[in-house]
């Protein structure tokens, strides 16, 4: 058994981005998606690491 929380599929840095903004109305984020949001930013930043370790190996 994995010891890892499964985070259900795995999503690009760039569809990640897409879902961000979209939580964002009129240039601010309303109060009840902040937890989404902060959920969000973790996994696009692990996604623009895992991006950026694949695109070095391919180097």
């Amino acid at each position: 058994m994995s010891s890892t929380p499964d985070r259900g599929p795995v999503r690009s840095a760039a569809e990640l981005n897409k879902l961000l903004r979209g939580l964002w109305v009129d240039g601010v984020l309303p109060a009840d998606r902040r937890p989404e949001y902060e959920a969000l930013v973790v996994q696009w930043a692990e996604a623009v690491q895992a991006e950026g370790e694949v695109t070095a190996e391919a180097a």
